[in-house]
């Protein structure tokens, strides 16, 4: 099995992210073991953003940083065990808020896919990028 990045790059449809992670610096952090639980957002999801919004980020690393830790949780979390317990604190230090009463939503996101095993960590892909606060 691959871990986080490996599967993301494979995938093919989170270049965004995987530019973001590298820009970061963030890249052999979520290769460590882990485990990890990361909400995912697509290629799609940072397309919403405001235009500019990624150049102006990537020129600001902590602020990108904060933003990528933000989707980022420790642990395994499938999708059952969010469901159980309704928020999650970020490995950037903030609350996330999970509702899996109609379908599966983290913050203002729709998980689109979840329970993408690595071997350090799971992945939920989202549609939108979420922000703090």
């Amino acid at each position: 099995m691959a871990d986080i990045v490996d599967i993301a790059v494979g995938a093919g449809s989170f270049n965004t992210l995987v530019q973001a992670v590298q820009a970061a610096e963030l890249v052999e952090t979520l290769k460590s073991p882990g485990p990890f639980t990361v909400f995912a957002p697509n290629d799609e999801a940072f397309a919403k953003l405001p235009p500019g919004t990624i150049q102006t980020l990537v020129q600001n690393i902590p602020q990108l940083a904060r933003i990528l830790t933000y989707h980022v949780v420790p642990g395994k979390l499938m999708q059952a065990d969010l469901a159980k317990l309704g928020t999650v604190t970020s490995v950037e230090g903030s609350t996330i808020n999970i509702d899996c009463a109609d379908g599966f939503e983290v913050k203002n996101a729709t998980v689109l896919a979840a329970d993408i095993e690595a071997d350090n960590g799971v992945i939920h892909v989202i549609d939108t990028v979420i922000l703090m606060g």
